[in-house]
């Protein structure tokens, strides 16, 4: 059997003024893609694989239309030549936004079926924070999806596409997808499967799966912070039999939208003001504050200093802030030197409402992996110890710290830029709290903009009924006909 494997994976605020360009996404390509650790259970017995190409880059705002169109073109070059082919993964994220373009998955899967062909099985896994589509359901015929949030469980989620895939190629399967969109957007702060009700919600998936008719069940929480017509949330299942899929569908919808009042924040959250107020109070360490409007996991820009200045203006002690993205910054620093005491403009550099720091900073230390836009830089601003950037990126596992020579284990204050904590912040957090700060990723969610989502939305709205429908994928309508 000969199966293709590619895709493109990021996820996009249409509120950030950022644009992510090539240099953004890590490319994997040919052989390079089969070796790499993210594609670790490629290949299989019998399956001649055939790897194209997988962008991927950290959520951000909307990517240029020129990078989009050069991943694509490459892409659909090499998977041209390709053919034929028996089977084609595509390892997707779902909450992509291309600049000038609306549901830019459905644009890629679709013109990948065209060069494919309908007689092959096309399968995708994506995010649970992904905003699927009829254009993306209609052609695909195996989709999968993460069950977790905070994501543990992102390669396992790939076998299981990849396992349908096989399956359906060895066996002679001919599943089908039933889509039931939820109007519901919440953000994942207040979905995180480690709580309930989602973590009850995600637990029922697995006996779905065991249905007699149903190969995989999947709840989307959807994107909150696209403005975009398909952004909702929605329950999709892969099956083989399409009243079993529909009716699995419908209920998955129908539990989820029963639940919409019942979520909330996981840790102790609140103004930036209010949480600073607890941690001063708090005698226990290391205290983990999150920075959740600025997060640039979940899209945040990452270079606003906003709880750098409140922590300055209370004069806190032994605070270790990590990190703001800030090129200019981090020149500056590497050209004065470790142990210099320079004049620092720290944040600011890319999102115009981002208000910067002005002040006195010792440089601590330099750290340069070889290539100017992975440089970081250690600095102390009065007892707060602040890792800068050279681009933006997370400060979410314990390595990311040792590197610079830092243990987050040790101060009194940490600091990050993340919603809820990643899984080697959270066991360490005493407490966790989260900051209901600025930025383009903020939490008050009925306040966003809303302007281009179709139909109405909870929380956006609340005076609406809802009776959930569940349609089937064009290709299975078409083949039950």
């Amino acid at each position: 059997m000969r199966i293709a494997v590619g895709g493109i994976h990021t996820e996009c605020s249409t509120y950030s003024p950022v644009l992510m360009e090539e240099q953004d996404f890590r490319v994997l390509r040919g052989e390079e893609l089969l070796s790499s650790p993210y594609f670790a259970f490629l290949p299989a017995e019998g399956v001649e694989c055939l790897p194209l190409l997988h962008a991927r880059a950290i959520p951000g705002g909307p990517v240029s239309r020129d990078a989009y169109e050069g991943f694509k073109a490459e892409f659909l070059q090499l998977l041209q030549a390709a053919l034929p082919l028996d089977g084609l993964y595509l390892a997707m994220h779902g909450a992509m936004k291309v600049d000038g373009m609306d549901d830019a998955e459905g644009d890629w899967i679709e013109a990948a079926r065209r060069v494919v062909g309908p007689h092959c099985p096309v399968a995708a896994s994506y995010d649970l924070h992904g905003n699927v589509s009829d254009r993306v359901v209609d052609h695909l015929d195996i989709f999968a999806a993460y069950r977790t949030a905070p994501h543990i469980d992102v390669r396992a989620t790939m076998e299981r596409a990849w396992a349908m895939l096989l399956r359906t190629l060895r066996e002679g399967l001919k599943p089908g997808i039933a889509f039931a969109p939820v109007p519901v957007l919440l953000p994942g702060e207040c979905t995180s499967t480690e709580d309930e009700p989602a973590k009850g919600l995600y637990a029922a998936l697995p006996p779905v799966d065991a249905r007699d008719g149903i190969l995989d069940a999947n709840l989307m929480i959807g994107y909150v912070w696209a403005d975009e017509p398909r952004a909702t949330a929605a329950a999709v299942v892969t099956g083989l039999d399409a009243q079993a899929a529909s009716q699995a569908a419908e209920e998955i919808a129908a539990a989820y939208w029963n639940a919409r009042e019942d979520f909330a924040f996981g840790p102790v959250t609140g103004p930036l003001k209010e949480m600073l107020g607890v941690a001063a109070e708090t005698q226990t360490r290391p205290i983990i504050l999150a920075d959740s409007g600025d997060n640039p996991t979940g899209g945040g820009v990452g270079d606003r200093a906003g709880v750098l200045r409140a922590l300055l203006a209370m004069e806190w002690r032994d605070a270790l802030l990590a990190g703001i993205a800030d090129r200019p910054a981090v020149e500056t620093a590497f050209a004065a030197g470790e142990g210099a005491t320079v004049l620092l403009r720290i944040g600011g550099s890319l999102d115009p409402a981002s208000v910067p720091f002005e002040g006195e900073a010792e440089i601590l230390r330099l750290v340069d992996p070889g290539a100017p836009a992975e440089r970081q830089v250690v600095v102390r601003v009065g007892g707060v110890t602040v890792v800068l950037a050279a681009r933006r990126r997370p400060y979410h596992d314990l390595a990311d710290f040792h590197r610079l020579g830092l243990d987050p284990k040790t101060v009194r204050l940490l600091v990050v830029k993340s919603g809820y904590l990643s899984p080697e912040l959270a066991p360490i957090a005493h407490p966790n709290l989260m900051a209901l700060t600025d930025g383009v990723v903020n939490q008050d969610i009925p306040r966003l903009a809303n302007l281009r989502r179709e139909g109405a939305k909870f929380p956006f709205r609340r005076d609406f009924s809802f009776m959930p429908k569940a349609r089937l994928s064009a290709r299975w309508a078409a083949k039950a006909d």
